[in-house]
């Protein structure tokens, strides 16, 4: 089992460095696909917050995964947002963008925290509100060689790519100094069976594994 009292700002003992995307999921599926995530070796959850009645799927998800995945909310813009995901149990935000006073509040509440960032400029002003690690977003967009460049300024800090990274391409990002991802709709869109979201999730895995 993995060990969640880790520090809130290091990623969890005994946890993939993998986050499942679950934008668009219902409260009332949510465990379901949790579940199949979890059996296939994924263990950190986010569910983002313009997803239908987002805070009772993470409310869920923190009830009954919460002593073996790290759970919490994607797409966080406010303060606000970070102090509801905490409310119901959350442990993890998640953000598209680089805003100081949401990371300052995660860390304020210890939570572990995400924010998304492009450039140099955007990745020192999370690290400066306290963020200790980061996600590059959307990555696709800029690619492995970006990564790469920006490792060479950057201080030991993990950074996820997220955004058009999956099973079929993660090798590359590896090799730039990819420390992890975040995998949407590789893993689960809207809809999508738990049976299939295991079969995505287990694929997903393998590669992870792989590239190392």
């Amino acid at each position: 089992m993995a060990d969640m009292s880790a520090s809130p700002q290091k990623w969890p003992a005994g946890i993939l460095p993998l986050v499942a995307i679950l934008r668009g999921i219902r409260p009332e599926e949510v465990l379901e696909v949790a579940a199949a995530l979890h059996e296939a070796g994924i263990g950190a959850i986010e569910v983002p917050l313009n997803s239908p009645a987002a805070l009772e799927s993470v409310a869920r998800l923190a009830a009954h995964f919460g002593d073996r995945c790290l759970c919490g909310a994607g797409t966080v813009l406010r303060p606000a947002d970070v102090d509801a995901v905490h409310a119901v149990g959350g442990r993890l935000i998640v953000t598209p963008n680089t805003v100081p006073a949401v990371i300052e509040r995660a860390v304020a509440l210890g939570l572990t925290v995400m924010p998304g960032f492009a450039t140099a400029t955007e990745a020192f002003a999370a690290l400066g509100a306290g963020a200790n690690m980061l996600k590059l977003f959307p990555a696709a967009s800029y690619g492995p060689a970006h990564l790469k460049a920006l490792r060479e300024v950057l201080p030991a800090v993990a950074v996820f790519a997220v955004g058009g990274v999956g099973a079929a391409n993660l090798a590359p990002w590896r090799q730039a100094g990819c420390a992890g991802l975040g995998v949407g709709g590789d893993l689960y869109r809207a809809g999508h069976a738990a049976g299939e979201v295991h079969r995505r999730a287990l694929a997903l895995v393998a590669a992870w594994r792989a590239a190392q």
